[in-house]
């Protein structure tokens, strides 16, 4: 709702948080008790101060938003890269001097450096190793050429405990002996995942292009048969799902029915809505629009590069609510102006 409003008014927030509400997607993540939620409003958090960063030229702002993306790398490393495109967003779309960009850019980094700092040594200390991320960047990519269809031709797999014995079988590792995904030698087993996976990225190029957007189309898929890999946009309520027996019948078991056919027709409508609102949003400024796309993009480009799950661009999926609340609260104009349109026209003889 911040978020929309900072960028256009109260209605488009008020709208924004209505449809961000009935989202079954939404609910499930932050009904689940994971990393994922809270990671996402951090990152949210983040992104309204960017935008107000970007509105005032304010590094005070730019630094609250480095600070935020850094506290949420501490639940979950997704958003670890974000900052350097947060720091090139205010570098080339804000509307002022050199100097002022460079700060404002300079300051988003600082921010993020001050939070990741410490989960860096944390991470050098305990793997004696440079892993800035953590473990788990090879892994994913690894398996996430396991999840495709070509993945027996290059020897790949899904799934970490499918993985893991996969790996035992091939270092000859005994049945008893202590042995899972990253124990023992984790650091350099990822390592060697993530150069399997990178050889065999750079030899089919075009091929990979392809499993990336069939990526792309999963996470942005609200309705309809859900991705077995990628996951489902959520359920919609209805009173035998979501409650007890003695609330199967009466005014209570109406409104949840109510509320999941509305979730079914939102579910329908929500991909139009938001590219209709990103047009309204490009239309309104463009360069706040380009700063609140930044991070669309993020989740969207950078996450279908590896294995990817629906819920961990959770922050993507609310910033495309965003513009689908600026298109509701344009709805009005836009039927005012046919109307106008309509009445304006010369009668014919």
């Amino acid at each position: 709702m911040g978020v929309a409003a900072a960028n256009e008014d109260w209605r488009a927030g008020f709208w924004a948080g209505i449809l961000a509400a009935l989202s079954p997607l939404l609910a499930l993540g932050g009904a689940v008790p994971l990393a994922d939620a809270p990671t996402s409003w951090l990152v949210l958090g983040g992104v309204l101060m960017l935008v107000l960063a970007a509105k005032q030229s304010s590094w005070k702002w730019a630094l609250g938003a480095g600070v935020m993306v850094g506290a949420s790398c501490w639940m979950r490393a997704n958003a670890m890269l974000l900052v350097i495109w947060w720091a090139l967003a205010l570098l080339i779309w804000v509307r002022t001097g050199w100097r002022e960009r460079a700060r404002l850019s300079a300051s988003v980094a600082i921010g993020a450096t001050i939070l990741l700092t410490p989960v860096v040594l944390r991470n050098v200390i305990a793997f004696r190793a440079f892993v800035p991320t953590g473990m788990g960047v090879g892994t994913n990519l690894w398996e996430g050429i396991g999840e495709t269809n070509r993945a027996a031709e290059f020897g790949a797999v899904y799934g970490d405990d499918v993985l893991a014995e996969k790996e035992r079988r091939e270092l000859g590792v005994s049945p008893d002996a202590k042995f899972n995904l990253y124990y023992p030698d984790g650091v350099a087993r990822d390592r060697a995942r993530a150069r399997k996976a990178f050889a065999v990225i750079t030899a089919h190029p075009v091929w990979y292009m392809g499993v990336m957007i069939r990526r792309m189309v999963g996470v942005l898929n609200y309705a309809g048969e859900p991705s077995p890999i990628y996951g489902s946009a959520g359920f919609n309520v209805t009173s035998k799902k979501c409650l007890p027996a003695r609330f199967q019948g009466g005014a209570v078991a109406i409104f949840v029915n109510v509320l999941g056919m509305t979730q079914s027709v939102m579910r329908y409508i929500a991909l139009p809505l938001m590219l209709l609102g990103l047009y309204r949003a490009l239309r309104l400024d463009a360069r706040i629009a380009a700063i609140i796309l930044t991070t669309v993009l993020y989740y969207l480009l950078v996450g279908s590069f590896l294995h990817t799950e629906i819920r961990y661009g959770l922050p993507m999926q609310a910033l495309l609510f965003v513009f689908a609340g600026m298109a509701v609260s344009w709805l009005p104009a836009i039927v005012s102006g046919i109307r106008n349109k309509k009445a304006a026209r010369p009668l014919q003889p």
